[in-house]
């Protein structure tokens, strides 16, 4: 089965998950999350909540079950959710769309990434700019469309892009920036200089933009900056987000896409043969989270911030040199302090060590460049208070002192 042949084996290849022998192997999260079942290790490495989102969420969506909200929705989204999602983009952020034109509703934001790339790539020709690390998501569905991966390093302990490799990297060949900020998997929030050269190069080179903005409302130093409210940015700009980051909903896999109504339209021309439309049931209750007060979305900022800050103090005082992020999930460390010299190496061994499970950033990088991140390390503060207690309990074995 090795030499079936196919698309999957580019996609496969495309994520790093081709073995030697030509197989295809499981993600880093379905095997980190698989050791830290069989070693009873806490699993700070697949970015998941532990707990569920706001009752008065989960309970818009058991009220529609009851209500019979139960067959197909619109291709589009119900239009009741199509508007909670554009007014939740103008209270925001001052960002003004038609609701029946410019919104998409999307089996999650993985949905979202994956029919907006495979419906504005044309040919292999086409080349798409990442910044790396990246999540691994976006190397499969550029190699599933058949287009090229540029990747952008970003380099520890700020990844912040380099502007000129940024510009060297971007040509007429570029079909579209790929932005992801707050950032996954490094927790960075990308800087106004760079978001303005982003769209700088998309205008110079005709390309466009799209952005994977999940962690939006997750940022812990003031409010996040979406890049299509910048000068000249709209127009060519596809933005995604979901609920499930937001709400801590994840499974409800319930995303969108947003922007200029062509654009928004050729996505839909895609998404509507991958999934045709999700679960009926959370539009209606994604709807009511996304009318939540201000005050809502301010206290998840701050308490994933107060999360992110206790995690980061525990690995601190295991020995790890740890990154300071500006927003998402996740704290990158520096293991080498620690004597590790090969992060995938480090992480299989660390469940047994200590009895936490975390994810190599070599996995979010491209062959060529996996040295770079060789010693680095990804984890995740999205569980509970007493759950990073004990890990940071459990780490400070690793203390040289």
């Amino acid at each position: 089965m090795h030499d079936l042949p196919g698309a999957w084996r580019r996609t496969a290849s495309g994520a790093g998950l081709v073995a030697p022998d030509g197989s295809s192997v499981p993600t880093i999260f379905a095997e980190m999350t698989a050791l830290a079942a069989a070693t009873g290790a806490l699993n700070l490495g697949q970015g998941f909540p532990d707990e569920d989102g706001p009752e008065i969420v989960v309970e818009a969506a058991r009220r529609a079950i009851a209500d019979g909200v139960n067959q197909y929705a619109p291709g589009r989204g119900f239009p009741d959710l199509l508007a909670a999602i554009a007014a939740h983009q103008q209270r925001f952020y001052g960002l003004e769309l038609d609701p029946a034109r410019q919104v998409l509703v999307t089996v999650g934001a993985t949905e979202a990434l994956s029919s907006t790339l495979l419906a504005l790539i044309d040919g292999p020709d086409d080349e798409v700019v990442v910044f790396e690390p990246y999540y691994d998501s976006y190397a499969a569905c550029v190699a599933l469309a058949g287009a090229r991966l540029v990747p952008v390093p970003l380099r520890w302990p700020d990844f912040q892009p380099d502007l000129e490799v940024l510009a060297s990297a971007v040509s007429d060949r570029t079909r579209v920036i790929l932005v992801n900020d707050p950032h996954n998997p490094t927790g960075t929030v990308f800087s106004h200089a760079v978001l303005e050269e982003v769209v700088r190069l998309a205008h110079r080179h005709d390309a466009i933009i799209v952005t994977d903005e999940v962690y939006e409302h997750l940022v812990f130093d003031g409010p996040h900056v979406p890049i299509a409210t910048l000068p000249g940015a709209a127009e060519r700009t596809l933005s995604i987000s979901s609920a499930g980051k937001t709400f801590s909903l994840t499974g409800w896999k319930t995303g969108w896409v947003t922007g200029p109504a062509p654009l928004v339209s050729a996505v839909l021309a895609v998404k509507q043969f991958l999934t045709y439309v999700g679960g009926s049931p959370f539009q209606p209750a994604i709807a009511a989270g996304l009318r939540l007060p201000d005050a809502f979305f301010a206290s998840i900022a701050a308490r994933m911030k107060a999360k992110a800050d206790l995690l980061g103090t525990g690995l601190r005082e295991a020995g790890f040199d740890v990154g300071t992020p500006g927003g998402s999930y996740f704290t990158v460390v520096d293991a080498a302090p620690l004597g590790a010299v090969d992060a995938d190496a480090f992480c299989r061994d660390l469940p047994l060590r200590a009895g936490v499970v975390g994810i190599p950033l070599t996995a979010f990088a491209s062959p060529a460049h996996r040295a770079d991140y060789a010693t680095l390390v990804r984890f995740a503060a999205c569980k509970r208070v007493e759950v990073l207690e004990e890990a940071a309990r459990r780490l400070a074995a690793l203390s040289p002192a």
